[in-house]
């Protein structure tokens, strides 16, 4: 029978190898990802390196390595509509990319593994946690400094409704709060709501939040006595 003369120890033993190797790789992608509670945590990695390593160290079983770069090439294209699936656009915000790219990286540590390049697999495992960890800081200083350009594509606005004889207080209790939470405005409008209240607007210089922090600076500026509403929104550009 077919199936007892395909039983090579060896090639086995090679495959397991590769299983393992991209099962503990891709699960090191996975429990950053984990801990970041991201669309796309450790099991999702872990399958997308586990499923990568079986296609193409089938392939290679199967068809050599002239097959088992087809198939590499099918598995970019394939985890590439995978991560299509974990990207939202959520009020203006374009969110799970970074998600998304992750996965596309777990899935070429699974086709290293899977084509016996264990230590390549090894090494691309490192690039990408250092990615999703080192780079992280850099990332969120940069998004931190105001850009006074109009290509900006994501501006966030804090709008407040005041009572109108508390401008001047609230203006200013605004302005230092904000600051506080390291979210300088770039621009504050102030115009008339009713006939007793304001509406204070203002843009958020950085082009880069977190909602989690916002939400709770919201909360504190409700509870300021002259302040009736409060809510954050982001806005985009073309």
């Amino acid at each position: 029978m077919q199936i007892f003369q395909n039983i090579n120890l060896a090639s086995l033993l090679d495959t397991l190898v590769s299983l393992t190797a991209a099962f503990i790789l891709g699960g090191l992608i996975g429990l950053e990802r984990q801990y970041r509670q991201r669309t796309a945590g450790l099991r999702t990695n872990v399958l997308v390196a586990l499923g990568s390593a079986v296609f193409v160290d089938m392939a290679n079983r199967m068809g050599g390595h002239e097959g088992a770069v087809h198939v590499v090439a099918y598995v970019v294209s394939g985890v590439g509509f995978l991560g299509a699936g974990v990207i939202m656009r959520e009020e203006g915000n374009v969110r799970g990319i970074n998600t998304a790219a992750t996965l596309w990286g777990s899935a070429a540590v699974g086709a290293a593994a899977g084509a016996d390049l264990i230590l390549e697999a090894i090494m691309a495992t490192i690039f990408v946690l250092a990615a999703n960890t080192l780079l992280r800081p850099i990332v969120n200083t940069i998004n931190r400094k105001p850009l006074d350009v109009p290509s900006v594509e994501v501006t966030n606005t804090l709008h407040l409704i005041v009572e109108g004889a508390h401008q001047k207080l609230v203006l200013a209790q605004v302005t230092s709060m904000l600051e506080l939470s390291r979210y300088p405005t770039h621009d504050l409008e102030v115009r008339p709501f009713n006939e007793d209240e304001i509406e204070i607007e203002a843009t958020l210089a950085a082009t880069s939040v977190d909602g989690n922090e916002l939400d709770a600076l919201v909360a504190r500026l409700s509870a300021l006595p002259a302040v009736k509403q409060v809510f954050w929104s982001p806005s985009t550009t073309d």
